[in-house]
């Protein structure tokens, strides 16, 4: 394949889509820098998808290109999709209407291998399309509820400290904490599933290892969110309830992060090296 040529069709096609899709790139903004923002990691997924791709460069170019036309009925139903996304204000079916989108000019223009050879980095790009408000409310409020009830569960039970909850409210003798959306932990159960996603690609091991390190991701998470919980709990006995806000908050949530970065780095590492399926 030229590549001058390739690089020329793939900076026209960018242009029309940024064209035909503008509307929908503000509102994937406007979530992505939201304050309350639960996709804050979203301006990271293309590039992160154009890594991935970079690094299969050397693969890509023996790849014959053949030209899909099953891509011209996918770029075809993805329009109409985000036509109707457009006229009812739903941006929701728009993303994902963008996403097919690439799907169906990578098939088109390149063919069903190329396109095989480059499904993940392309299936990626599903972690910057927002949830609807409405299902980040069903998620949220039950995984609230779990870290609330765990984190009053371990400190009570483990740690003997005279602690109780009512719904998200939590007591202690100095006084309350109320555990918030952003402690809900869905923020880093989504940030933490792509990054997932990602470490189940790279390692080298048979499907169902890669599938079992992708879906140990969610208790992962989960635990991590119980942990800030507990910590915030802690802090605000110790110290008094307006501890929690401002830095201690924040670090926190970084500290948690990081510990389940580095546990799924671990098991990672483990699946690695070892066989366990």
């Amino acid at each position: 394949m030229k590549c001058k040529q390739i690089y020329s069709e793939l900076l026209l096609i960018l242009i029309l889509i940024i064209a035909a899709y503008h509307s929908t790139f503000i509102w994937l903004s406007g979530r992505f820098c939201a304050s309350d923002s639960y996709y804050s990691h979203g301006f990271l997924v293309p590039v992160v998808t154009g890594v991935l791709i970079w690094h299969k460069q050397r693969q890509l170019k023996y790849v014959k290109r053949e030209y899909n036309f099953w891509g011209l009925v996918l770029i075809i139903f993805s329009l109409i999709f985000h036509l109707l996304s457009m006229l009812t204000e739903v941006f929701f079916i728009s993303g994902f209407s963008l996403l097919f989108l690439i799907f169906g000019i990578s098939l088109f223009l390149f063919g069903q291998k190329l396109t095989k050879s480059i499904l993940f980095p392309l299936s990626f790009l599903v972690f910057m399309i927002p949830m609807p408000l409405v299902a980040v409310n069903a998620i949220s409020f039950p995984m609230k509820m779990f870290a609330t009830k765990s984190a009053v569960f371990v400190l009570s039970s483990i740690v003997r400290m005279p602690i109780r909850h009512e719904g998200f409210q939590v007591f202690f003798p100095q006084g309350s904490l109320v555990v918030g959306n952003p402690c809900s932990g869905l923020r880093s159960l989504i940030a933490m599933l792509a990054l997932g996603s990602v470490f189940a690609y790279l390692l080298k091991a048979a499907m169902p290892k890669k599938i079992l390190l992708f879906f140990l991701v969610i208790p992962i998470a989960l635990i991590s969110n119980v942990v800030r919980v507990i910590l915030l709990c802690l802090g605000a006995f110790i110290y008094g309830s307006q501890i929690i806000e401002g830095f201690f908050h924040d670090f926190a949530g970084y500290l948690v992060f990081v510990i389940a970065f580095v546990s799924l780095w671990f098991i990672w590492r483990k699946f690695q090296c070892k066989s366990l399926i």
